[in-house]
């Protein structure tokens, strides 16, 4: 039924397209990228396999002005036994046609169709858990923030939810959010294509091009992830408002969630070392706090050194990191 293809990252990872009809701008799809691990046969099983997640699929979903491109990412899970999927939002990366505007959406609800089609292709349905396999959610800021939402309407069809430096809380608080909040549902309802100034000023993805590390290579293609944020258009950040505001209100997850997040911002005009390692998008501390909000039981882990993407960071953090989420798989997540 789907058609699984050689992705561009290479073996062992494949990709199907998802469609999901049409809009204004012309076909829309979602696209699919997978790396399944090992199968757990009777000889590895007879030679002692001491994966405990070969009952575990990850579904990830990547944050604004980005696509999945992380290989050792996938890795991570894929070495424990788990299957890794990883989706491409519609109008982003591999799911971005011609004409379209890159990322533009006006409700985080729409992409309940994008979750439930890559959900589909990976043996899940939207409304109750499968009864031989555990499903995990990742997602990386806007994806975090996404992701934290669906979990919250769709009780009980995930296991865990991993969030890697979630978009929860905007970067102002207080009477000024609630200005600025009322001043993007007015212009969205009027002038959703409204573009807003552009105030990334590229140092995030110097950073990251500057602690990049020999044995976790990639690419980045830069027209799926600029140097500089895509335009941010009134509907869109609107609708990322509202779903802040939903998270704010208390969401009720049912299931273990884990936030990672970087220990410090630093957020200038100018290049700085501090660049190297901090998270240069978001206030850490902020988020951390919006992140109680997400449900029951809510650990957050602090990584000393991380970027905004903490499996992106300098060698040590991005080490930190990963032996930080195993440590929580492994106690979470055990059979």
């Amino acid at each position: 039924m789907w058609d699984w293809k050689p992705d561009i990252l290479g073996a062992p990872f494949e990709q199907t397209t998802l469609p999901l009809g049409e809009d204004n701008e012309g076909e829309v799809v979602a696209t699919l990228v997978r790396s399944l691990a090992a199968p757990s046969t009777w000889w590895r099983r007879l030679a002692g396999d001491q994966r405990e997640l070969t009952d575990v699929d990850v579904l990830y979903v990547h944050g604004w002005s980005d696509y999945f491109f992380q290989r050792r990412l996938a890795q991570f899970w894929t070495d424990r036994g788990a299957n890794f999927y990883a989706l491409d939002l519609r109008k982003y990366g591999r799911s971005l046609r011609p004409g379209q505007t890159p990322g533009f959406i006006t409700d985080l609800t729409t992409y309940d169709e994008d979750i439930a089609a890559a959900l589909a292709a990976m043996g899940f349905k939207t409304d109750r858990a499968r009864a031989d396999r555990r499903l995990v959610l990742m997602g990386h800021s806007t994806g975090g923030l996404t992701l934290s939402l669906w979990a919250a309407r769709h009780a009980g069809v995930a296991s865990a939810v991993v969030l890697n430096s979630p978009w929860l809380e905007l970067q102002i608080t207080g009477i000024t959010r609630q200005a600025v909040a009322a001043f993007l549902q007015l212009t969205a309802k009027v002038r959703p294509m409204d573009v807003g100034p552009q105030v990334d000023l590229g140092f995030y993805s110097r950073a990251q091009r500057e602690v990049a590390v020999a044995d976790d290579a990639y690419e980045i293609n830069l027209d799926w992830r600029p140097e500089r944020t895509m335009p941010v258009h009134a509907g869109w950040l609107n609708a990322i408002v509202t779903g802040q505001h939903t998270v704010e209100a208390g969401l009720g997850i049912d299931v273990p969630v884990c936030v990672m997040l970087s220990q410090r911002t630093w957020i200038g005009v100018r290049w700085s070392a501090e660049a190297l390692t901090s998270d240069t998008v978001l206030v850490v501390d902020d988020i951390a706090k919006a992140s109680l909000k997400l449900g029951r039981s809510v650990t957050i882990e602090r990584i000393d050194g991380a970027l905004h993407d903490v499996f992106l960071s300098n060698r040590a953090a991005r080490d930190d990191a990963y032996a930080t989420l195993g440590r929580w798989v492994d106690h979470m997540l055990r059979p």
